[in-house]
Order: structure tokens, then C-alpha cells, then sequence
């Protein structure tokens, strides 16, 4: 059953042939099977099972029409704030922390009728490409994961152990995360486990709701996209990953990295699903003054997809050093699928593409320094007791809160934004931000219906061979085929493809036009239906007690 589609769950649960109820303890259930994989960090088992009952009394007869997402499993990353739940940013400046509010997105799920199983792991504030920089520890792709029976059936004795949150007045809203609590046997041990060295990353900086989604934790989760963080993982991961256009979806109550590129993303495992999700999600936030005030319309996508007449455009600046032969021949592949359906297929520029990386790298710096400015120790957050002055307290409390990642990045955005370095590093980014947008613009004014390019450089790689090299160097070969679209701020949407050499997913990405997500979602649901994409099964799972 959690192999299941959002879409044919929403179908089973209408049609009675399942309930809320039953696929709530089932999500449960596997999510407590597979804490090996690292992918939540906060478990909110009885707030599931209480949306679960009220989702259940919305499908009975005479109760009206349910909810969109009524009764179906979810997670969200764990930098959209939850009301009474702890949101850590998986640092630990904000460790302890647990909001007053829910994030709009949040939100919106919660009044669809979806049902919270818990929050997911992330590179620490979204800063990392591969979901290991986090207080939590890694987090693990499930594919070719050498699953550990002693850890299977342990869960038995974990699903129950709630109530155990560390200083949280609310903690008898949800289940800490194994390594917070301590308890003999955590994840955190089984971490440094020899027999457990051989597993492949999951992409980040939403890796744990890519993971959440492959593994059938839950049919829908939200991750956030500053620079490809959704598309990613979900590339290495086997599912669909959802960036919208800028300004589509709210960013009130995402704890912010880079406000002027973040933007929620949406992990499912079919395209249909992603835009189940978005319909939910979309529209003008009063909250959030970045979001466009045009009435957002409903889209639905059908069976039958024709792409005759469609152009799609091969950005020749995407052929990228590093990338692997197993995504070159998939793009190809892909390309001449859409030109034997009728589209039109033609090689165009972006040329300042080579430039992008350089770009996002000081601007991202430059806004890191400005939204961490606010980790001060007094207002909110991790506080030390060197209270020998206020600025030492400041300092210390910052130094302990943050990892080396976020540190330099604040100590390079200080930088950057001195007086005597604003024109040369922050503005002259500015104008090359303005030029790759522009870049985007005219392909699309001269024609171009859609860009497909690879998403990564590669199938996942081994975690032993990511750790090798820093997180600056990681994330500028990670970030390479997806951070220029959030530069431009246009939709871009990753699809699983094929299997690599290796048994290991790889997806293309098709980028849209300025809220052109119908045009977009369309085109990918057709290569959906063309490559027949064999997803993850963990169903036997369930057959082990």
C-alpha cells in the first residue's frame, strides 16, 4: 500500500477501500522500521493520528466534501516552523525551539486535511548539498541500502516512546529523535557502525524529505529550494521534485537562507502528486509580501499528453566537466523521445551560465550573513553562560550554535558586504544575476517552450567518497545544473529517468517559463509516462515483524 501514489491513495481512501486511520499506523509503522535512514528528526506520531481521526470523520457519509489532502501522510523539512513542534534547522542554535505558529505551507496542509507524520532532516539551514551537515547526523538513500534486520525489529519497542522531548514544554506532541533522546542503541551509534559504510547520499539539502517520500514514510513532502535543495535529492532519490516560479508559493514561517531565491519545494512520487500539491499550496499569502496577488488556477493534468509542436531547447552550456556518461545518454535519450513524438529539439545559449556558480555563491553569502545576523544569543536561540561581556556572549553563543559551514559562509557574506568591497563582490553579483536572467528571457522570448538538462552530474554518490572534499567544493558540483534557475527565479521540475550502471535513479529536469507550471507539469508527466521509471518498493518491509 505505501507504494502507492498520492493520487491512488486519495482514490482507496474516497472509495472507502481504505482509512485514514490504517494508513496513518502504516506510514507510522514504516517510518519507525526505517530509522536507520536518518530521514525525520521529529516524529509527530499522535498529532498524526489525531489529524488522522479528524481526516477519518471527514469521509463519513453526510460530513461534506473532504479535504484535498484529507487523511494522507505527510512530512515537511525541518526549517518550516510547526506550531508546538520543535523547528531545529537541524543546528544547534535552534536545537530547543518550537514555534508559536505554523509556516504557511504548513498550514495550508494541515486546513487540505493532510496528516503531519514528522519533520525531515536537512543540511544544517539548508546549507550543503547532500543532507550530511546536520547535528542529527546523515542522511541515507535507500537505494542499494543494506537494510539491517537487528534495527527492523527493534522498532517494536521505539514507535511507542513519546513524551521524551529534551526542555520542550510540548513534548507530549511528539516523539524526539533517537540520537536527542540517548537511549542505548541510537542512531547516532549505529552511525559509526563499520558494516554501515557503503550507502549512498540522498542529496540535499532536503535529502530526509526525498528520502521520506522514496521510502514510503509518507506520499508528499515539503523541502526548500535556494539552489536546487529539492531537485537534488529528489534526483538521487527517485521521485519528482517541484520547484515552482518565485513568488507561487508563500515563504512565511520558512526559516529563511537566501529570501530572494528560497522557495518551498514539493517531493512526490509522480507528477500527477506534485500537482495535487501545488494546487493545494498555491496562491497569494497576505504574510508574505513576495507572493504574487494573481488568482492562481487549478492544474489539472491529463492522461492522454500529446507534445507534437512542443520546442524544447538543449542549453549547450550544460554540458557540464564531470558529468557522468549515464546522464548524457539519458538526456539524449530523452531528446529524442520528444523529437520522435513531433516536438521540435534545438541546441540554444545561455551564456552566462558559466558565470552562475561564481554569482549564487557571493550573493548566497552576502544574504546568509544578513538573516544569521539575527542568532545573537539574547533574543531567541542558544544562548553559553560566558556572560564576561556582551560581546563575548554573542560570540560564543554563535560559535557553539553553528557548524564550521554556516560560520564561514557568514564570515564570507561580512566580507563581501564591506564598504570597501560592495561594488566589486555584491553589486557586480547583482548585474551577473540580472545577465543570466536575461539569458533565460530571450530563449523563451525567441520560441523555447522548455529547457531539458541533467539535474546532477551523476547517479548518488557513496558517502565515504562525498566527504572526501568540503562542503564549498560539494555543493559547487552539486549545484551546477540547478542553482541558475533560482537566479532566474522560473519553475524548474526534476523527473526520474532510468536506472544508472549502478542500480541508482537518475533524473532529467525540465525548466519552465515565468508561472508556467501547466506547460511544465504537462511535459513532465509525458516523460513520466515514456520512461515507465521502475520506483523504489519497500513493501517487504511490512512483512517483518
Amino acid at each position: 500500500m505505501l507504494s502507492l501514489t498520492l493520487k491512488s491513495a486519495l482514490s482507496q481512501l474516497r472509495e472507502g477501500k481504505t482509512s485514514a486511520k490504517e494508513l496513518c499506523e502504516k506510514c507510522i509503522e514504516r517510518a519507525a522500521k526505517l530509522r536507520e535512514l536518518n530521514a525525520l528528526v521529529t516524529e509527530t506520531f499522535q498529532i498524526a493520528r489525531s489529524q488522522a481521526e479528524h481526516a477519518a470523520a471527514g469521509y463519513s457519509v453526510g460530513s461534506g466534501e473532504p479535504g484535498p489532502l484529507a487523511g494522507i501522510p505527510v512530512a515537511v523539512k525541518d526549517n518550516f516552523c510547526t506550531k508546538g513542534v520543535r523547528t531545529s534547522c537541524a543546528s544547534h542554535m535552534l536545537q530547543n525551539y518550537a514555534p508559536p505558529y505554523n509556516a504557511t505551507m504548513v498550514q495550508k496542509m494541515a486546513d487540505g486535511g493532510a496528516v503531519l507524520i514528522g519533520k525531515t532532516n536537512l543540511d544544517e539551514y539548508g546549507m550543503g548539498s547532500a543532507s550530511v551537515e546536520s547535528i542529527y547526523g546523515a542522511t541515507r538513500n535507500p537505494w542499494k541500502y543494506r537494510f539491517s534486520h537487528r534495527n527492523n525489529v527493534e522498532f517494536e519497542n521505539q514507535v511507542e516512546q513519546s513524551n521524551n522531548g529534551p526542555d520542550n514544554e510540548n513534548n507530549d506532541l511528539y516523539t524526539s529523535h533517537p540520537a536527542m533522546r540517548g537511549y542505548k542503541g541510537s542512531l547516532s551509534e549505529r552511525m559509526g557502525d563499520k558494516n554501515y559504510t557503503d550507502w549512498h547520499v540522498a542529496g540535499g539539502s532536503s535529502g530526509g524529505s526525498a528520502v521520506a517520500v522514496a521510502s514510503g514514510i509518507c506520499f508528499g513532502a515539503l523541502g526548500s529550494d535556494t539552489g536546487g535543495s529539492t531537485r537534488n535529492p529528489a534526483s538521487y532519490c527517485g521521485i519528482v521534485g517541484l520547484k515552482s516560479t518565485y513568488g507561487l508559493l508563500s515563504r512565511h514561517g520558512l526559516i529563511p537562507l537566501v529570501n530572494s531565491m528560497d522557495v518551498p519545494g514539493i517531493f512526490s512520487r509522480s507528477v500527477d502528486d506534485a500537482a495535487i500539491l501545488l494546487n493545494c499550496l498555491a496562491g497569494h499569502d497576505v504574510f508574505d509580501s513576495t507572493t504574487v496577488p494573481d488568482e492562481y488556477n487549478p492544474i489539472h493534468l491529463p492522461d492522454d499528453i500529446s507534445v507534437k509542436g512542443l520546442h524544447i531547447g538543449i542549453p549547450k552550456e550544460y554540458h557540464a566537466p564531470g558529468t557522468s556518461a549515464d546522464v548524457i545518454d539519458a538526456w539524449r535519450k530523452m531528446a529524442d523521445m520528444f523529437d520522435n513524438a513531433g516536438a521540435k529539439v534545438s541546441q540554444v545559449s545561455l551564456p552566462h551560465t558559466q558565470y552562475s556558480i561564481l554569482c549564487y555563491s557571493v550573493l548566497c553569502c552576502c544574504e546568509v550573513a544578513s538573516n544569521m545576523a539575527r542568532y545573537d544569543g539574547i533574543e531567541f536561540g542558544l544562548r553559553t553562560n560566558d556572560m564576561a561581556s556582551t560581546e563575548q556572549l554573542y560570540a560564543d553563543s554563535r560559535h557553539k550554535g553553528f557548524n564550521d559551514v554556516v560560520r564561514g559562509r557568514i564570515f564570507a557574506g561580512n566580507y563581501f558586504l564591506l564598504r570597501k568591497n560592495y561594488e566589486r563582490y555584491f553589486l557586480k553579483a547583482q548585474r551577473v544575476r540580472r545577465l543570466i536572467s536575461d539569458d533565460f528571457r530571450t530563449v523563451f522570448n525567441n520560441g523555447v517552450d522548455l529547457l531539458l538538462t541533467p539535474t546532477t552530474l551523476s547517479d548518488a554518490p557513496r558517502h565515504d567518497w562525498y566527504v572526501q572534499e568540503d562542503n564549498r567544493t560539494r555543493s559547487v558540483q552539486q549545484d551546477v545544473y540547478t542553482q541558475p534557475i533560482n537566479l532566474a527565479g522560473v519553475p524548474a521540475v526534476t523527473v526520474p529517468i532510468c536506472l544508472s550502471c549502478n542500480g541508482l535513479p537518475i533524473g532529467l529536469q525540465l525548466i519552465g517559463q515565468h508561472f508556467g507550471e501547466k506547460q511544465m507539469l504537462l511535459a513532465a508527466k509525458w516523460m513520466e509516462q515514456q520512461c515507465c521509471f521502475p520506483s523504489l518498493n519497500l513493501d517487504f518491509l511490512d512483512q517483518i515483524p
